[in-house]
């Protein structure tokens, strides 16, 4: 029991200081102009790539703040394979929070800087760069950048007396410390105190690190003299200046320093007291949570998951390859926060798995959490998927996850905000159905196609998603669809054609028949749902529950019904009258039926759908029968039953229809 104690302080204090620290924040970019070589990049150059960043984002975790590494031949000192990378964090961050701005960093850099051989990006607590060349050792102080708040100085002294502190930061760094980072306090005047940093990439040497510094300080005057708050960096150092403490306190952090214009200034009173005061409640929270801690340990020992334990599993998920997750993880309290501790207020909806929350990043950007319930069916199997299948696949038309979290038994999903919300709540309402003319349901309808497509034969997992439904579809802020929620998703082997469950898990009304009757899928069962929605989507209707209205049918068996009397229109929407093009719409209820045929082996592969969903030309096959051809009777037909003396007559028909 005493050996646990230690590890619960450890982690209690990482926890204090990321939530005393300032948020982990965007800063630039510099992505090089793009050539015809960057564009061209090899699928050797990619994948050493992402083995870069997956090593550079777990040694972070228990390096001291830097390290690089090389993937790939490297034996010359251009090779196009062969990618350097790099990343420093602030000399004030260690461990797990140098480790969660790595992974961010590795992660927004491909975003930020497709197709390039060479990209560095900044955030305030750590730099991450990559280069198809050796830049090791080498100074670089092009490009740089300056970054200016609004804040105006009232001493018309301070530039002298920042770049005065500056410079003694400098020679800290360089000749007193060697550590190659410096940061510290000045009193600016009573009352007053100012805060700087330097630092430099820790590949340079003393005498690099002191010129990269000078040549950042020469830039002060220029973009930042009557400022009080500013910074100035280049991918091989950076200085800092403000008017409050933004590095954390360590032992490897500079003493505040005497006032430059003044000898022997030291802290204000007030200042001292202030600090006094916070270091007594920390201490008195610290013993507080560390008690705390040990009881939940004691009683919970069975059910805390730690992230290593996710990464851990592959079984059927990855049976070539151990798993090998490259996602940021996310502290709880930062979600916590962000979300107001899961409030009410922050609830964007609530589904059988549990809740939604709206947040935010600490760079301001908006999130959704979701947020698996403790009594929800989806157990740890189904977050793990998501966790795996997402972090691996990248399309326009899919949902994009940013993060993860397992701690003190909650279990998180962190993905980029979807403004207009899913594609069933603009669907199935009145109101919000105007807002879908025919033009944006068709850019939807080919979004879902190019989505699956990309799931079922070009990803590098072949995926079968296996509960595509209309509120499995989000939408973003110019309404192009991204399909979500991978809980149930599978992966295929090359040359499978199909698998079997006795688990059959999805929703009733897009499933295939061979999957609800013998727990049968494939990628065929992704086009049966596809199908659904597809017609769903042109008559703004569901499925399920269809047969309730005034036609006593399934909505698939109507429409093939229609479609066999050339009426197919007539189950249009009626808020598209006025935006429609006929054949466009006979088209797709013409794919849409042949994606709901009954007999798996007759429906298109998505690859095919696509195609036919661009082509104006091309001559589609007649559709067999759909699935699920079992009706309800109409009224009319219902009293015309109960009339009948034939005893054979059963209130449930079967529809055998033949289309002309």
């Amino acid at each position: 029991m005493a050996t646990r104690i230690p590890r619960f302080v450890g982690f209690f204090m990482t926890l204090f200081t990321m939530a005393s620290a300032q948020s982990l924040n965007y800063v630039n970019d510099d992505c090089h102009n793009s050539t015809t070589k960057e564009q061209a990049i090899t699928l050797a150059f990619r994948t050493n790539l992402n083995s870069t960043l997956s090593r550079l984002s777990s040694d972070a975790a228990t390096s001291k703040g830097y390290n690089h590494t090389t993937t790939g031949n490297g034996s010359t000192p251009v090779d196009d394979d062969a990618v350097y990378g790099l990343y420093d964090c602030r000399g004030d961050v260690t461990g797990p929070f140098c480790q969660f701005c790595v992974s961010t960093a590795a992660s927004e850099i491909l975003q930020q800087c497709p197709n390039r051989s060479s990209a560095v990006i900044w955030y305030n607590y750590c730099i991450l760069r990559y280069s198809n060349n050796n830049f090791f050792g080498n100074l670089t102080t092009t490009p740089s950048w300056e970054i200016v708040e609004a804040k105006n100085s009232t001493d018309p002294e301070e530039l002298q007396k920042a770049e005065s502190y500056m410079q003694s930061l400098k020679r800290e760094a360089t000749v007193e410390s060697n550590k190659l980072y410096a940061m510290g306090g000045f009193n600016l005047s009573d009352g007053e105190e100012r805060y700087g940093l330097v630092q430099c990439s820790r590949d340079l040497t003393n005498d690099e690190c002191s010129q990269c510094l000078d040549a950042m300080i020469q830039k002060v005057p220029q973009c930042c003299g009557t400022k009080r708050s500013w910074q100035v960096l280049a991918p091989s150092c950076l200085i800092k200046y403000d008017d409050f403490m933004f590095y954390q306190i360590t032992d490897q952090t500079s003493s505040p320093l005497p006032n430059p214009a003044k000898k022997g200034g030291s802290i204000g009173s007030k200042t001292l007291i202030i600090i006094t005061v916070s270091v007594l409640v920390a201490l008195i929270f610290l013993c507080c949570s560390i008690y705390y801690l040990w009881r939940k340990y004691v009683t919970n020992k069975d059910e805390l998951i730690s992230v290593n334990t996710l990464r851990s599993f592959h079984g059927y998920v990855q049976r070539e390859e151990p798993l090998n997750v490259d996602l940021p993880t996310i502290p709880l309290i930062w979600i916590q926060q962000s979300t107001n501790y899961f409030s009410e207020f922050s609830k964007l909806g609530e589904g059988g798995f549990g809740s939604v929350h709206k947040g935010n990043l600490e760079d301001g950007t908006e999130v959704a959490v979701k947020r698996l319930s403790k009594a929800s069916g989806q157990g740890l199997e189904e977050f793990k998927n998501e966790v795996i299948f997402i972090a691996k696949l990248q399309h326009r038309n899919l949902v994009r996850l940013l993060g993860c979290c397992i701690e003190e038994n909650e279990k998180l999903l962190v993905y980029e905000y979807m403004p207009n919300s899913s594609l069933d709540s603009h669907l199935f309402n009145e109101e919000k159905r105007k807002q879908l003319d025919w033009k944006l349901r068709l850019s939807i309808i080919n979004g879902i196609a190019k989505g699956l497509l990309y799931l079922h034969e070009d990803s590098r997992l072949r995926i079968i998603h296996r509960d595509l439904k209309a509120s499995n579809v989000l939408l973003d802020q110019e309404m192009n669809p991204k399909i979500s929620d991978f809980g149930l998703a599978r992966t295929f082997e090359k040359g499978q054609s199909q698998e079997s469950t006795r688990r059959v898990m999805g929703t009733y009304g897009y499933m295939s028949p061979e999957y609800a009757m013998e727990g049968l899928y494939s990628v065929k069962s992704d086009v049966f749902s596809f199908g659904v929605l597809l017609l769903e989507i042109i008559c703004g209707k569901r499925n399920s529950g269809f047969h309730l209205s005034e036609h006593g049918q399934s909505l698939l068996v109507h429409s093939w019904r229609l479609w066999g009397e050339g009426k197919s229109l007539e189950m249009l929407d009626p808020m598209l009258e006025k935006t429609y093009k006929g054949s466009e719409v006979m088209k797709c209820i013409h794919i849409g039926l042949l994606c709901v045929q009954e007999d798996a082996a007759d429906r298109p592969t998505m690859s095919t759908v696509v195609v036919m969903l661009a082509s104006d030309t091309m001559a589609l096959s007649n559709p067999n029968h759909p699935a699920f051809s079992v009706g309800r009777k109409t009224k009319e037909e219902e009293s015309t039953s109960k009339g009948s003396k034939d005893p054979s007559v059963n209130d449930v028909t079967i529809s055998n229809i033949l289309p002309r």
